[in-house]
């Protein structure tokens, strides 16, 4: 059985505005000042489990170029364009039939393309551990990250009755919680966060849609005559803004009685926010998290600065904003309001 990685790269990163914009959204941006990409770290850490062969992006039309610039050798054909953003449901089940009709014996893995993980070689074992137990039968297998805190800003995953070592029954996804019930969720030390990661094979997948997402099987069964010909992507912007918006936790994994959980520890985050990339960044003696190399920082703590290299900034006097630069655009805010970030620039 073949393995094939599929990377989610259709969001927009309103949250990391002005380094994330609409026409550059923070998956092809280097976040972290470590010389690459999040898509392109997301693809690096599957280097020697994943052909780049058998690597797929869905991402919009727009971001076509985009992906193949940062991931180059990547086979265009598996370079999926969605014309319209319809959550994850349809995006699983677009690449998945298409994988299914190239490869129908795959074994496929999804993630996101904007986390972050910090222990790759962790990562990895995880990954291989995860491909051997889905290779023993229809099983839909999700990773949970061990809580390292009561976190209000992740969705959890409830586990049930360990079915092999380091494997258990999914018994229950959890909406973002308040911090009493974050906390309680720690406590019981049998929740993880949802990291947004799964693995199945082709045939799984299309199985579970087609029992569980029927409306969007139909439309999928609709395109895949044309899939791989010149006329599949006039077909899939004409059917896929017909398919119901909803993500894959929704349409499959609460229903499906496949589910599966492997609590997972690999210094992970989703990075959605100036505040996360805050906590994950180095810090000087005063809190401050500093990625540019021409940065002065004077009487000031806990801050986030995030500029060019090259970009000559001094900051004296702050206290717990956020202060970023990019493309002429300045943000100066406190990291206690980065949720209104996407109102200020709509």
């Amino acid at each position: 059985m073949s393995k094939h990685l599929v990377i989610m790269a259709g969001g927009i990163g309103s949250r990391f505005w002005p380094m994330s914009t609409p026409q550059m959204p923070k998956q092809f941006i280097d976040i972290t000042g470590c010389g690459r990409t999040m898509i392109q770290q997301t693809f690096d850490r599957f280097g020697g489990i994943i052909d780049i062969d058998h690597v797929w992006v869905v991402t919009s039309a727009s971001f076509k170029d985009i992906v193949a610039d940062q991931l180059h050798g990547i086979n265009p054909q598996h370079i999926l364009l969605e014309p319209c953003m319809r959550n994850t449901a349809p995006c699983v089940a677009y690449v998945s039939w298409k994988i299914q009709k190239e490869d129908p014996e795959a074994q496929i893995v999804v993630a996101p393309s904007d986390h972050l993980v910090m222990k790759v070689s962790e990562f990895k074992n995880y990954i291989k551990k995860g491909f051997d137990f889905i290779a023993k039968g229809s099983r839909i297998l999700t990773l949970g990250i061990q809580p390292s805190r009561p976190e209000t800003g992740y969705g959890y995953i409830e586990q049930g009755a360990m079915v092999e070592e380091g494997m258990y029954q999914l018994s229950a996804f959890k909406e973002k919680p308040d911090l009493k019930t974050a906390i309680e969720y720690i406590q019981k030390g049998t929740f993880t966060w949802n990291s947004g990661m799964f693995m199945w094979s082709a045939d799984t997948i299309v199985n579970e849609l087609r029992a569980y997402a029927p409306g969007i099987a139909a439309i999928m069964d609709k395109i895949l005559p044309d899939m791989f010909t010149d006329k599949e992507q006039q077909v899939v912007n004409e059917l896929f803004p017909t398919c119901e918006k909803i993500s894959i936790d929704y349409a499959v994994m609460e229903k499906t009685r496949i589910a599966y959980v492997q609590p997972a520890e690999f210094g992970w985050s989703d990075l959605g926010t100036w505040g996360s990339l805050h906590t994950l960044t180095p810090h000087d003696d005063s809190d401050n998290a500093v990625i540019g190399d021409s940065v002065t920082v004077i009487e000031s703590q806990g801050n986030m600065i995030k500029v060019p290299n090259g970009k000559r900034v001094v900051i004296q006097g702050l206290q717990n904003c956020i202060v970023s630069e990019h493309n002429d655009v300045l943000l100066i805010c406190q990291l206690s309001q980065e949720q209104r970030i996407k109102e200020w620039h709509d």
